[in-house]
């Protein structure tokens, strides 16, 4: 054998996640190991669980990050919360809505689906019918950022509803935490969880989940055992739980929780708040730049998510060939549609530390390129000033 060490090129990654991560992050990654149960580990396991309060809008106990990637905190969610037989309304508009429900089937509940269409937002109206009929339904599950198409839903009314039904809420907030306004107390979200790849600009591998009080109270209640030990919040909130007696329950993936750390220090540092609008201005320049270059989004205005934009393919364009051009000579990598949208749609990640006006125009630029050299049908020459008007006037 001649294997040789694996020297991967530096990419652009403006896809639906991972985002680039920030050299600080990189760094952080690399300091030395210490023990998982070494006291000034545990001092940092403190500071990560307050830096995720502040990221989540929490004053929640139990909120930490689970040592796999965001789709184990969506498992660790329902596995914790849903028991046989109970009944969750379970919101679809896209492929983590499928996968929410796939999650409550797994748990033994009874899942009623809510059907909305892909790049739509969930209708709070159709959860209201599915309440009427279902009135013995415990949870109410939906993403507010669904990844696959750039739709963002209202979680405050969502869950104000759900509540006044006497149900609890899980959100899917994997695209939306940093880059789009989410308030857990204030909303009165009961479950919530995100990933570390996307907005927080961190490497795949953590996901940060929140559990408020009613949820809590659940969990310590049920009936049945928490059908996964890796998962059970009653056995993990033993290592996470506050001060330095720690009960041990599996072996941190300590350095990439140093690297969690520093991009939520690095949010804290920039401002929550100033994230969620650096997201949106940058959004609406590259908005700008592809409504000029003639491509249309496939979320209604009002409902999308400023990190993750979908627009449609041009007419006898070839989607993988446009995304392998610019992964081959730009070094630049954008998303596919998925399920009823592949191949007509792409994703453009604008997450973290992806979202900086260097990169709008880059991507612009270089997806113009591509599609003129291809011939496609676009308004060539137009696109990098209508993307500067606007990075100008909100003061780039």
């Amino acid at each position: 054998m001649s294997i040789t060490s694996f020297n991967p090129p530096v990419r652009t990654l403006m896809g639906p996640g991972p985002s680039d991560v920030h050299p600080r992050i990189l760094a952080a990654m690399a300091r030395p190991t210490i023990g998982h149960l070494d006291p000034l580990f545990v001092n940092m396991m403190d500071e990560m669980k307050v830096l995720l309060q502040y990221a989540f809008k929490t004053e929640n106990a139990l909120t930490l990050p689970v040592s796999a990637p965001g789709s184990a905190g969506m498992e660790t969610c329902f596995v914790n919360l849903v028991e046989p037989g109970d009944k969750v309304i379970v919101c679809q508009n896209g492929v983590f809505g499928m996968r929410m429900t796939e999650n409550v089937v797994r748990s033994g509940g009874v899942a009623i689906v809510v059907q909305d269409a892909w790049g739509q937002p969930v209708d709070p109206n159709k959860v209201e019918q599915a309440f009427k009929e279902n009135p013995d339904a415990r949870f109410l599950a939906f993403v507010q950022a669904e990844t696959s198409t750039g739709a963002y839903s209202d979680a405050k009314t969502l869950t104000k509803l759900a509540h006044g039904h006497g149900a609890l809420v899980i959100v899917d907030a994997v695209t939306s935490l940093g880059g789009s306004p989410l308030e857990v107390d204030a909303w009165g979200i009961d479950a919530i969880y995100s990933g570390s790849q996307k907005c927080l600009s961190c490497t795949p591998g953590l996901s940060p989940v929140s559990f408020g009080e009613r949820a809590v109270e659940v969990i310590k209640n049920r009936k049945t055992k928490v059908q996964s030990w890796f998962l059970d919040m009653n056995l993990v909130m033993n290592y996470w739980g506050g001060g330095t007696k720690r009960a041990y329950h599996h072996t941190a993936p300590i350095n990439a929780l140093y690297g969690l750390h520093e991009a939520l220090v690095m949010l804290q540092d920039e401002g929550l708040e100033n994230s969620w609008t650096r997201h949106t201005n940058l959004h609406l320049a590259l908005k700008a730049g592809f409504e000029a270059l003639g491509l249309s989004f496939v979320v209604p205005e009002g409902s999308r998510l400023p990190q993750l934009n979908s627009v449609t393919i041009p007419e006898g364009v070839d989607d993988a060939q446009v995304r392998g051009t610019l992964l081959q000579r730009y070094n630049l990598e954008i998303g596919a549609g998925l399920g009823d949208l592949a191949g007509k749609i792409w994703r453009f990640g604008l997450m973290g530390h992806s979202a900086t006006p260097k990169n709008v125009i880059f991507a612009l630029a270089a997806l113009e390129s591509v599609l003129t050299e291809l011939k496609a049908p676009i308004n060539r020459g137009v696109a990098l000033d209508a993307a500067q008007q606007v990075l100008l006037a909100k003061g780039y």
